[in-house]
């Protein structure tokens, strides 16, 4: 569906950039804010959450007082292109991490917003925007977060590298994979299915890649896949595919992420088996 533009003067379109602070603890009833550069003027967002779509998360150096701060750079397309820029060492920044690191599939909208803590600390919370279900991590002080944002920015179809920072506008912008291409790879690698069974199936429905398909042959492609792994598993092929209907397809529709409940159906089926063979 193409998007009406309205023609004649308008504001170029230059992405808006979110900053967070806790303003309550000045009296005022805010926790992020822009600023007017011009008039050295911060402006409050009384609002707490922000709807839209998670299309990139970059690390940047911003020079103060002669060294470089490194900033994380949460990119989120709504009615306008929102930078949410905060320092990486920030709770906000590494709840944010801890959440956006459970979600799959970055083709639906999210709400990203601001709680305060204690003393002058902000904390992200992530939701779907559609279930309005929060998307929970237990905290982890010690995770690996090079690791965690190289994973969503894979998943965003980015990259992520361990050189030296770079300003971002020196950055080159990155194609976006297309979300079922990503579905099929992470699974297909986590089953460790053969690629070429996967083409060959591609090829049977006449396409070069899982993004020509509908949803409903990408969701038989993947029943084939783990049920190809849980074969072993079962004595009948109806039990695996109970089981399979029940802990991975039933339970992706409560909102749950699929690659995670895929993940711990594997865990506990190869608990049984384990069990099993040493009894």
């Amino acid at each position: 569906m193409m998007t009406e533009i309205k023609l004649g003067f308008c504001n170029p379109p230059e992405p808006v950039y979110l900053y967070v602070k806790n303003g309550e603890l000045s009296g005022e009833s805010y926790l992020w804010y822009q600023y007017d550069i011009e008039n050295e003027k911060t402006i409050p967002v009384k609002q707490k959450g922000l709807a839209g779509y998670l299309s990139e998360i970059r690390i940047t150096a911003k020079e103060f007082k002669g060294k470089d701060n490194i900033k994380l750079d949460i990119v989120v397309a709504a009615d306008e292109v929102y930078v949410i820029r905060t320092g990486i060492e920030t709770n906000f920044a590494k709840t944010f991490l801890l959440a956006a690191s459970q979600v799959y599939d970055f083709s639906k909208p999210l709400v990203i917003a601001a709680t305060s803590g204690d003393e002058n600390t902000v904390f992200c919370r992530l939701y779907d925007a559609t279930t309005k279900v929060k998307i929970r991590r237990e905290w982890d002080a010690n995770a690996d977060w090079a690791s965690i944002i190289a994973d969503i920015q894979s998943r965003l179809g980015g990259s992520f590298s361990s050189i030296p920072l770079i300003p971002e506008q020196q950055t080159q912008p990155k194609s976006v994979a297309h979300p079922q291409d990503l579905r099929v790879k992470y699974i297909r690698t986590l089953l460790n299915y053969s690629l070429d069974l996967v083409k060959e199936y591609l090829q049977f429905q006449e396409a070069s890649s899982p993004s020509q398909l509908p949803i409903s042959k990408i969701d038989s492609l993947v029943k084939t896949m783990c049920l190809a792994w849980a074969a072993d598993k079962f004595e009948h092929p109806d039990q695996a595919e109970h089981s399979y209907q029940q802990q991975v397809v039933d339970v992706v529709t409560t909102s749950a992420d699929e690659l995670t409940a895929i993940k711990s159906w594997m865990q506990e089926l190869q608990a049984k088996k384990t069990a099993v063979v040493s009894q």
